[in-house]
Protein backbone atom coordinates (compact mmCIF):
# COMPACT_ATOMS: atom_id res chain seq x y z
CA UNK A 1 0.00 0.00 0.00
CA UNK A 2 1.24 3.22 -0.79
CA UNK A 3 2.55 5.96 1.81
CA UNK A 4 -0.26 8.22 3.12
CA UNK A 5 1.26 11.33 1.98
CA UNK A 6 1.50 9.59 -1.87
CA UNK A 7 -2.62 9.68 -1.41
CA UNK A 8 -2.79 13.34 -0.18
CA UNK A 9 -0.95 14.35 -3.13
CA UNK A 10 -2.98 12.07 -5.30
CA UNK A 11 -6.50 14.17 -3.27
CA UNK A 12 -4.74 17.27 -4.13
CA UNK A 13 -3.93 16.21 -8.24
CA UNK A 14 -7.37 14.43 -8.63
CA UNK A 15 -9.14 18.06 -6.92
CA UNK A 16 -6.95 20.00 -9.60
CA UNK A 17 -8.81 17.64 -12.63
CA UNK A 18 -11.26 20.71 -12.63
CA UNK A 19 -9.04 22.49 -14.16
CA UNK A 20 -8.72 20.15 -17.00
CA UNK A 21 -12.25 19.39 -17.13
CA UNK A 22 -13.30 23.01 -16.88
CA UNK A 23 -11.16 23.43 -20.18
CA UNK A 24 -12.21 20.57 -22.25
CA UNK A 25 -15.56 21.91 -21.58
CA UNK A 26 -14.49 24.74 -23.42
CA UNK A 27 -14.56 22.99 -26.74
CA UNK A 28 -18.58 22.11 -26.43
CA UNK A 29 -20.58 24.43 -28.27
CA UNK A 30 -22.62 27.29 -26.81
CA UNK A 31 -25.96 25.17 -26.85
CA UNK A 32 -24.41 21.94 -25.77
CA UNK A 33 -23.35 22.44 -21.64
CA UNK A 34 -21.31 19.20 -20.38
CA UNK A 35 -24.53 17.77 -18.92
CA UNK A 36 -25.96 17.65 -22.44
CA UNK A 37 -23.06 16.07 -23.68
CA UNK A 38 -22.99 13.59 -20.80
CA UNK A 39 -26.50 12.30 -21.92
CA UNK A 40 -25.56 12.09 -25.06
CA UNK A 41 -22.78 10.18 -24.54
CA UNK A 42 -24.30 7.62 -21.93
CA UNK A 43 -27.11 7.19 -25.05
CA UNK A 44 -24.71 6.61 -27.55
CA UNK A 45 -23.05 3.83 -25.11
CA UNK A 46 -26.07 2.23 -23.86
CA UNK A 47 -28.77 2.36 -26.48
CA UNK A 48 -31.98 3.42 -25.92
CA UNK A 49 -33.17 3.54 -22.30
CA UNK A 50 -35.82 5.28 -20.04
CA UNK A 51 -35.48 7.92 -17.98
CA UNK A 52 -34.99 6.72 -14.84
CA UNK A 53 -32.33 4.09 -16.32
CA UNK A 54 -30.59 7.56 -17.21
CA UNK A 55 -31.08 8.98 -13.75
CA UNK A 56 -29.32 6.51 -12.19
CA UNK A 57 -26.47 6.24 -14.69
CA UNK A 58 -25.91 10.37 -14.04
CA UNK A 59 -26.43 9.76 -10.47
CA UNK A 60 -28.64 12.60 -10.08
CA UNK A 61 -32.22 13.64 -9.14
CA UNK A 62 -35.32 12.68 -11.77
CA UNK A 63 -36.08 16.29 -12.04
CA UNK A 64 -32.64 17.26 -12.53
CA UNK A 65 -32.60 14.57 -15.49
CA UNK A 66 -35.74 15.61 -16.85
CA UNK A 67 -34.55 18.93 -17.48
CA UNK A 68 -31.31 17.83 -19.16
CA UNK A 69 -33.39 15.34 -21.30
CA UNK A 70 -35.90 18.37 -21.93
CA UNK A 71 -32.90 20.73 -23.42
CA UNK A 72 -31.13 17.53 -25.78
CA UNK A 73 -35.05 16.72 -26.79
CA UNK A 74 -35.73 20.50 -27.65
CA UNK A 75 -32.14 20.67 -29.74
CA UNK A 76 -32.68 17.53 -31.71
CA UNK A 77 -30.34 15.59 -30.78
CA UNK A 78 -32.39 12.70 -28.18
CA UNK A 79 -36.09 11.52 -29.41
CA UNK A 80 -38.87 10.21 -26.88
CA UNK A 81 -40.59 7.19 -28.07
CA UNK A 82 -43.12 5.25 -26.08
CA UNK A 83 -41.78 1.92 -24.43
CA UNK A 84 -43.62 -0.80 -26.11
CA UNK A 85 -43.18 -2.75 -22.80
CA UNK A 86 -45.46 -0.50 -20.91
CA UNK A 87 -46.89 2.57 -22.90
CA UNK A 88 -47.09 4.70 -19.95
CA UNK A 89 -43.08 5.02 -19.84
CA UNK A 90 -40.87 6.23 -22.82
CA UNK A 91 -37.84 5.73 -23.92
CA UNK A 92 -34.83 8.07 -24.73
CA UNK A 93 -33.20 7.59 -27.99
CA UNK A 94 -30.03 9.57 -29.40
CA UNK A 95 -31.37 10.70 -33.53
CA UNK A 96 -28.93 11.33 -36.12
CA UNK A 97 -28.31 14.76 -35.17
CA UNK A 98 -27.22 13.42 -31.60
CA UNK A 99 -25.20 11.20 -33.29
CA UNK A 100 -23.40 13.98 -36.00
CA UNK A 101 -22.92 16.32 -32.53
CA UNK A 102 -20.84 13.50 -30.66
CA UNK A 103 -19.13 12.97 -33.69
CA UNK A 104 -18.00 16.97 -33.70
CA UNK A 105 -17.63 16.50 -29.53
CA UNK A 106 -15.23 13.61 -30.08
CA UNK A 107 -13.24 15.59 -32.79
CA UNK A 108 -12.79 18.93 -30.93
CA UNK A 109 -12.09 16.50 -27.38
CA UNK A 110 -9.16 14.92 -29.39
CA UNK A 111 -7.63 18.12 -30.96
CA UNK A 112 -8.43 19.75 -27.77
CA UNK A 113 -5.84 16.74 -26.00
CA UNK A 114 -3.68 16.85 -28.66
CA UNK A 115 -3.08 20.38 -28.43
CA UNK A 116 -2.17 19.74 -24.58
CA UNK A 117 -0.43 16.81 -25.01
CA UNK A 118 1.59 17.38 -27.96
CA UNK A 119 5.05 17.32 -26.31
CA UNK A 120 3.95 13.86 -24.52
CA UNK A 121 5.27 10.50 -25.98
CA UNK A 122 2.59 7.90 -27.35
CA UNK A 123 4.38 5.49 -24.24
CA UNK A 124 3.23 8.76 -21.70
CA UNK A 125 -0.47 9.18 -23.32
CA UNK A 126 -1.05 5.27 -23.45
CA UNK A 127 0.14 4.68 -19.92
CA UNK A 128 -1.89 7.87 -18.37
CA UNK A 129 -4.96 6.13 -19.82
CA UNK A 130 -4.05 2.66 -18.66
CA UNK A 131 -3.74 4.37 -14.94
CA UNK A 132 -7.08 6.55 -15.15
CA UNK A 133 -8.64 3.11 -16.62
CA UNK A 134 -7.28 1.37 -13.55
CA UNK A 135 -8.52 3.53 -11.41
CA UNK A 136 -12.11 3.60 -12.38
CA UNK A 137 -11.72 0.25 -12.16
CA UNK A 138 -10.49 0.26 -8.28
CA UNK A 139 -13.55 2.62 -7.37
CA UNK A 140 -16.32 0.35 -9.28
CA UNK A 141 -19.56 1.75 -9.14
CA UNK A 142 -19.77 4.30 -6.59
CA UNK A 143 -23.23 5.01 -7.13
CA UNK A 144 -24.51 1.23 -5.68
CA UNK A 145 -21.45 1.40 -3.06
CA UNK A 146 -22.16 1.72 0.69
CA UNK A 147 -20.93 4.72 1.55
CA UNK A 148 -18.06 5.34 4.17
CA UNK A 149 -16.67 7.90 6.34
CA UNK A 150 -14.77 9.70 4.09
CA UNK A 151 -12.55 10.82 6.89
CA UNK A 152 -11.42 7.32 7.50
CA UNK A 153 -8.39 5.90 6.68
CA UNK A 154 -8.74 2.39 5.90
CA UNK A 155 -6.56 -0.52 7.00
CA UNK A 156 -4.43 -2.77 5.13
CA UNK A 157 -7.33 -5.32 5.95
CA UNK A 158 -10.68 -3.53 4.22
CA UNK A 159 -11.92 -5.38 1.92
CA UNK A 160 -14.33 -2.64 0.88
CA UNK A 161 -11.69 0.13 -0.03
CA UNK A 162 -11.16 -2.14 -3.61
CA UNK A 163 -14.14 -3.88 -4.66
CA UNK A 164 -13.62 -4.53 -9.30
CA UNK A 165 -15.91 -2.50 -11.44
CA UNK A 166 -19.39 -4.67 -12.31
Amino acid sequence: MAARSQYEELARQLSAIGAVKREMGRVLPQDCPPASAGVLTLLDRHGEMRMSQLAELLAIDMSVTSRHVAHVCERGWVERKPDPADKRSRLLRLTPGGRELLEELSERYTATLARYLGDWSDTDVGRLNELLARLRTSFGDCRSRAHHDPGAWPSHHDSTTRTPAG
